[in-house]
């Protein structure tokens, strides 16, 4: 009798894991192009500030506070001597002169970091040093300058007032006082409050990690000979790498990547493990070696577009690997690398770094001659700003207009951004302008 076989159930169906995908991007204009606001704008909704943690004072300086600081103490911690010279009261000395010295007993000494030594009793002095707490009876302080510093007997040659060179406990902060606010930029200055108040570690924002990758088989690295006249030398990664340090990244400057999807491929999965931004420079044209492209949607979701500015039309961005690391893809001409590095990269990082305020101030700059443009776009013009006489500032253009134009670049100390709808600008008039030199 043949044995009764229970059916095996199927296999449960394994789903398919969903790609990638970035949020819905902004639509283009009527031209077809996506403008320069709205893809910063983009990039900046699909980036998240990197998450906070403790942090020595002394090697935060330059990130991002993530807390109040509240002061536990008053600064003046106690009544104090602003001057080395001599505690008193007030009284006893309201009639000394030149001609006519108040003569007082010294009877004691307080160095800076001990106590008064016992009360002042009126009609004496104690000799203080600066810093040092005031002691009980006293309410003012003769300096020196105003005493033959005698050791055992002073003559006092000047009055002092009620309070003169006292300061007074928490007349700079008192305790329970917010000091510094969440989103602070720790400069220097805060470091040395903190430190007063007695704060050793603060929660901050790390510096954001940055990949710069520079794409391309023409180029070489700076210092090596060329093997024929259609190499150029790598610009784009040594200007990107120096411009994330200046807006406070740390920074991996990764070696050259010829035209070779595979090769970049493993390059850029190899950096994801330290990377909380990566940038590439090149192949994001339209060109039949531009790798990026090809490459890139195969690591994560992506998307390429055209931006209505000139330079820097071609743009690109992803969000790629596990972590889904952002990665802004730019274009290889130097200037357009640039400017696409102040429009897109720079308040990307910011952000990233929870700075307070992304996006770099524009002003407004009176044109030094006419300026022509080109319509339909946002032009990015170098120019060289100067002060009149009067102070108000005036712009010239810092070479031509070309993309590739590293020398006016190098000039320039400020970008013009001439709208799409002005195709001339008269000496006089005025130009919106980002100052490169002036940090934000």
């Amino acid at each position: 009798m043949p044995l009764l076989r229970r059916k095996s159930a199927p296999p449960p169906a394994v789903e398919k894991p969903e790609p990638p995908q970035l949020p819905e991007p902004p639509a283009a204009g009527p031209n077809g192009l996506r403008s320069m606001a709205d893809h910063r704008d983009y990039l900046l909704s699909c980036i998240e500030p990197l998450p906070p943690f403790g942090q020595q004072i002394l090697d935060s300086v330059g990130l991002s506070l993530c807390e109040d600081v509240t002061s536990a103490i008053s600064l003046p911690r106690f009544d104090n001597s602003a001057m080395d010279g001599y505690a008193v009261r007030a009284a006893d000395v309201a009639d000394a002169s030149e001609q006519s010295p108040v003569s007082l007993p010294v009877v004691g000494e307080v160095p800076a970091g001990s106590p008064a030594p016992h009360k002042l009793s009126p009609g004496s002095a104690m000799k203080i040093m600066t810093g040092a707490a005031i002691p009980e009876g006293a309410d003012a302080v003769v300096p020196y300058e105003a005493t033959d510093r005698g050791a055992t007997d002073v003559r006092i040659t000047e009055p002092s007032a009620v309070g003169q060179h006292v300061r007074r406990t928490g007349e700079d902060i008192t305790a329970g006082t917010v000091v510094l606010r969440a989103g602070e930029h720790l400069a220097s200055r805060a470091i040395g409050l903190l430190a007063a108040i007695g704060v050793d570690k603060v929660m901050v924002r790390p510096r954001p990690r940055v990949v710069v990758i520079s794409t391309g088989s023409e180029l070489v690295e700076p210092g090596l000979p060329m093997d024929n006249e259609q190499q150029i030398y790598d610009s784009n990664s040594y200007m990107l790498a120096s411009a994330a340090k200046a807006t406070g990244a740390q920074v991996f400057r990764v070696g050259l990547v010829p035209d070779d999807p595979e090769r970049l491929k493993q390059v850029i999965s190899d950096q994801l493990v330290r990377a909380d931004l990566i940038l590439t420079t090149g192949g994001v044209s339209q060109g039949d070696y531009d790798i990026v492209k090809q490459v890139l949607p195969e690591l994560g979701a992506t998307d390429f577009t055209q931006v209505a500015m000139q330079p820097g039309k071609p743009q690109g961005f992803g969000l790629i690997g596990e972590d889904k690391t952002p990665i802004i893809m730019m274009p290889g001409n130097p200037v357009s690398a640039f400017v696409s590095f102040e429009a897109f990269v720079r308040p990307v990082l910011r952000k990233l770094a929870g700075t307070a305020h992304y996006l770099r101030p524009t002003v407004r700059i009176f044109a030094g001659h006419p300026i022509t443009s080109v319509a339909g776009k946002l032009q990015f013009a170098r120019g060289v700003v100067h002060r009149t006489e009067e102070g108000e500032r005036t712009v010239e253009l810092a070479g031509g207009h070309g993309s590739h134009l590293l020398g006016g670049l190098a000039a320039a100390n400020a970008l013009l951004l001439i709208d799409e709808d002005t195709d001339f600008v008269a000496a006089g008039d005025e130009v919106d302008a980002w100052l490169l030199d002036e940090d934000s």
